[in-house]
Formats: structure tokens, C-alpha cells, sequence
């Protein structure tokens, strides 16, 4: 088993103060053979990422632990990048001389607001309908190579709106999933549901197996975690996860191209 995190935060994100370092020391300590850290960023001036990332102090950080723990743990430059789709010409004239490993895609905002806010200020709508809506947008637009927390919505609203129904959503599912498989977009199993009152994955498994029937292939295990303490968390359940879902492989990516590692 080739243990990996393919979405961790570190303090270049706007809500970790992890120490990369501190993370790379603990990933070592858990067995992880593979990190990929992915801050968060936004190019909108309105979104609560903007304006936190250092780009020369985040990649040299990066180069620091990769020629310290170089015989002891893999690591990988990459980012999760909020509303990808949107202002695309401003994302690319940041990001198209970084050279990322990987690249997540994520819906944190919907309408300008935060998904909690947007879904407080509008107690009447479908929000997870208004969500998935947004999550084609994405998929259909966006340079990415993998989609983030596929049903992050559910973080929110399970509490007040409850979790949502798969069959009721099947058909918008299902047209998200077949537009990433035919981008060559990947499928994130996010393990921090499995750490909050949510107790489930992001997405659950009736997900993972229409993305399975449908054709999809890159299948990547991400904690999602903001402290050092989280890293590799949830790896062990994500595969066994993905091998109910009829998975016999998962992925890694350098300089964007993803690689098959078997279960």
C-alpha cells in the first residue's frame, strides 16, 4: 500500500497555521510516502482567500522540504484554486509559469457569498441544486485536474437542510461526472467529513460508483487537512471506500499528468 495525502493546507493558506515542516515531520512518522500540498487561492478580491498567498515564500518552502526529506517522503507542489471558472484570464496570467504537480478545483462560493451565507440568505432555495449547478460550471470551464470535495455543500447544510438525497440529484450528478470524464478531470475522495459531525466522506459512495459506471478512472485520497496532526488521516477508509465502489487503482500526478498506483 503506497500511503499518500493529495490535499493538504499549511499557514499559505488563510485558515492553517500548520508549519509545512511540522507536516512533513509527522507525515513521515504515519508512514506517508506522498504529500501534495494544495493552499487555498482566489484570484477575487471578494473571496475570503484573496490577497494570502506568497507565491516565492510558498514554493521555496516547498524546495526547503523537498531537499530535507528527500529520502523519506515524496512531496508535490500543488493548489486548490476556488471558482476556477470564473475569471479565468486572471488565473492563468497568475499561475501559467508555476510549475504544479496538481491542481484542484473547489466551489466555496456561490453568488459571492460563502457557501454558509449563501445558504442562510436564502432559507427558500434548493442550495445543494444551486450547488451542483455551479459544480458543472466548474467541470466544464476550468483548467484543472482534479474536482475538490465533489459535495462540499453537505459540510454546511446537514445540520439545518439535512444531507442530501443521491436519487434526487442523480441526473445533475451524473452530467458532472460524465463532463469531467470527458475533460480528463479526476474525483476526489475528501476524508474530513469522516472528522466532523458529518461522519461521511466527501463524496459518499453512491457517488463514487456512477463515476465508476460512467467511465471514471482518476481517483485521487486527499485529508484536507489544516493541521499537522490531520495529515494521512482517513487514507486506510478512502481505499476501501473506492474498492466498494468497484476502484482496484488510485492517483498521484507530476507536472500535472496523473499516475496509476494499484491497491
Amino acid at each position: 500500500m503506497y500511503y499518500i495525502d493529495y490535499h493538504h493546507h499549511s499557514n499559505h493558506s488563510f485558515d492553517s497555521k500548520a508549519i509545512m515542516m511540522e507536516i512533513c515531520k509527522e507525515a513521515i512518522t504515519k508512514g506517508v510516502q506522498e504529500i501534495c500540498f494544495t493552499e487555498h487561492f482566489s484570484v477575487n478580491p471578494n473571496a475570503p482567500t484573496y490577497g494570502h498567498m506568497n507565491w516565492p515564500n510558498y514554493l521555496a518552502d516547498i524546495q526547503k522540504c523537498q531537499v530535507i526529506y528527500e529520502d523519506q517522503l515524496l512531496i508535490k507542489i500543488g493548489i486548490e484554486l476556488c471558482e476556477p471558472h470564473l475569471m479565468r484570464e486572471q488565473y492563468k496570467a497568475v499561475l501559467s509559469t508555476i510549475p504544479f504537480d496538481y491542481v484542484l478545483g473547489s466551489v466555496h462560493n456561490l453568488a459571492g457569498l460563502t457557501l454558509r451565507k449563501y445558504m442562510n440568505a436564502h432559507p427558500n432555495e434548493d442550495i445543494y441544486l444551486a450547488y451542483f449547478k455551479e459544480m458543472y460550471e466548474l467541470v466544464t470551464y476550468a483548467d484543472i485536474n482534479v474536482l475538490a470535495h465533489f459535495d462540499l455543500m453537505k459540510r454546511y447544510a446537514h445540520a439545518t437542510r439535512g444531507i442530501y438525497t443521491f436519487a434526487d440529484y442523480q441526473e445533475i450528478i451524473s452530467s458532472i461526472l460524465k463532463m469531467a470524464i470527458k475533460r480528463g478531470i479526476g474525483l476526489e475522495i475528501n476524508t474530513s467529513g469522516w472528522r466532523t459531525k458529518l461522519n461521511e466522506s466527501l463524496p459518499f459512495l453512491e457517488v463514487l460508483k456512477l463515476y465508476k459506471e460512467l467511465g471514471g478512472e482518476i481517483l485521487t485520497i486527499g485529508s484536507d487537512s489544516h493541521k499537522k496532526e490531520d495529515v494521512g488521516a482517513g487514507f486506510t477508509e478512502a481505499l476501501n471506500l473506492a474498492k466498494e465502489a468497484g476502484f482496484s487503482s488510485y492517483y498521484t500526478f507530476e507536472k500535472r499528468k496523473p499516475i496509476r498506483i494499484d491497491m
